[in-house]
């Protein structure tokens, strides 16, 4: 068992990769929060964001902080899934050459999969990804390939449309958390960004990210410690179980979102690996926050990009997603009574 002082220690070293980050990327403070908490939670992170807002400049860093070996692949429509499994290809003597492929070339050392662009990858692609983040390996060569350590970082272009591929549902329900990067709006940072030319240059700033500040094969443990000191009473038990029947049936709490039938509006309400995960990171918000046990805030905190990617709504309503989740989310926060 991990020592209350070690326990310390490492909210240290939670808090120095925050810092690292918020150095380097400015102006997303949340969303970096957000995301150290998904690490520490042991979940996979999905991020969404218009051209150039930064997503994969705030992913590299994380990926920076975490040390170990990192892989990038870039999500396109030729991408099949054997490419991620192997490389094969003709060496200098001419003779034909099959060498590991991304997901494996590190072996347990994997830290980071970084997969840029994922929704220009075809299905298939997706679904081979789905069980590495599931199970965190994969089968090749007759064998299986683990990767206990490895952490999926995914960013997904929300403005280009063609050529693309939506994500199953089973594959968003993989990812802790669905984040959206918006621009900054605050002028002064707006002024940095464009002006400043120390933010011009990605490489530079995620170079200024100390190597291995959390260390990504240490992080199963921490995380089990986290989740086994962090208390849960029985009125943020109730509370999560009306969170979690509202989500399957928001009419019957009341919940509404203008425009919508809410009779007709739910397919399918949050999975109990959804809820878990929630749970997962709200624990760790109240470990970040130095204390022992969960309060209404730290599931406020997880519950809008950890519930609204795990709804799913009646074709009719789908299309319309992107609108109806955060409403339906924050009209649960609102109507559902927390302790």
């Amino acid at each position: 068992m991990t020592s209350d002082n070690n326990l310390a220690d490492w909210r240290h070293k939670a808090l120095s990769t925050e810092a690292a980050i918020n150095a380097v990327v400015i102006g997303q403070q949340d969303l970096i929060r957000l995301i150290n908490i998904a690490l520490f939670a042991r979940g996979h992170v999905l991020l969404e964001g218009d051209v150039g807002v930064g997503k994969t400049t705030v992913l590299r860093a994380f990926a920076r902080a975490a040390g170990g070996d990192f892989e990038r692949t870039e999500g396109t429509i030729d991408l099949m899934p054997n490419d991620l499994v192997y490389h094969t290809y003709v060496d200098a003597d001419g003779q034909p050459r099959i060498d590991p492929g991304p997901l494996l070339r590190h072996g347990e050392s994997l830290t980071t999969f970084f997969f840029n662009e994922i929704n220009r990858a075809r299905p298939q692609v997706q679904s081979l990804l789905l069980r590495a983040m599931a199970e965190r390996s994969v089968s090749a060569f007759n064998r299986e390939y683990n990767f206990p350590h490895m952490t999926v970082f995914a960013d997904r272009n929300k403005v280009e449309k063609e050529e693309t591929f939506e994500l199953a549902s089973a594959a968003r329900d993989r990812f802790m958390f669905e984040l959206n990067m918006g621009t900054p709006v605050d002028e002064e940072i707006r002024r940095s960004l464009i002006i400043d030319t120390a933010y011009h240059n990605a490489d530079a700033l995620i170079e200024e990210v100390p190597p291995g500040l959390c260390p990504g094969d240490q992080l199963n443990g921490i995380s089990r410690t986290i989740q086994q000191t962090v208390r849960t009473s029985p009125a943020i038990e109730k509370y999560l179980l009306e969170v979690w029947r509202a989500s399957e049936s928001p009419a019957a709490f009341g919940v509404s979102v203008d425009g919508v039938d809410m009779d007709r509006l739910i397919l399918a309400g949050a999975s109990p690996r959804g809820m878990s995960a929630m749970v997962r990171a709200a624990r760790v918000v109240a470990w970040i926050n130095d204390r022992d046990h969960i309060l209404p805030e730290d599931v406020h905190t997880v519950l809008p990009s950890a519930l609204g990617h795990r709804v799913f709504f009646n074709p009719v309503y789908e299309l319309r997603r992107s609108e109806i989740a955060p409403v339906l989310v924050k009209s649960i926060m609102n109507v559902v009574a927390s302790p």
